[in-house]
């Protein structure tokens, strides 16, 4: 008990020097603070009033490498859940590339080396394996 109470004084002593004795250094903390949420006050206002960033009609194929097989790997989740290849074709086709399989064996191909999950690399071949083998011109109802 006596232990207790002698660490609680200390405490107590402590905190009345270190802290309400010493008005210079507070004052210092509390102008630092203010210049910083100034800054920051100051920077929205910036960036959300004065210089806001427009982005117009934009499309995946504006995406980074990482997002682009983020967004082939969606496709093939889409994919597997309504097992429509025209509308996983018609998704793919809004990264700009011609060549469907090359776009997702090159998600694939990141997906290995960024270590994505065996079965999100199991679902984007299952997707490239069907896209091989899918004739759009039958989907068409072509001759």
């Amino acid at each position: 008990m006596q232990e207790t109470h002698s660490l609680y004084l200390s405490i107590s002593l402590a905190l009345q020097v270190g802290l309400w004795h010493n008005t210079a250094n507070m004052a210092r903390w509390i102008l630092f603070l203010i210049v910083v949420l100034l800054g920051g006050a100051l920077g929205l206002v910036y960036g959300w009033v004065v210089n806001p960033v427009e982005f117009i009609d934009t499309t995946p194929d504006s995406l980074r490498e990482d997002f682009k097989a983020d967004y082939v790997l969606m496709v093939a989740e889409s994919y597997r859940a309504n097992e429509d290849v025209a509308l996983a074709a018609r998704r793919l086709a809004l990264l700009g590339g011609a060549n469907l399989t090359g776009t997702v064996s090159e998600a694939m191909v990141f997906g290995g080396q960024a270590g994505y999950a065996e079965d999100d690399l199991a679902l984007l071949a299952q997707l490239a394996s069907d896209l091989q083998t899918w004739d759009p011109i039958l989907e068409l109802g072509g001759p």
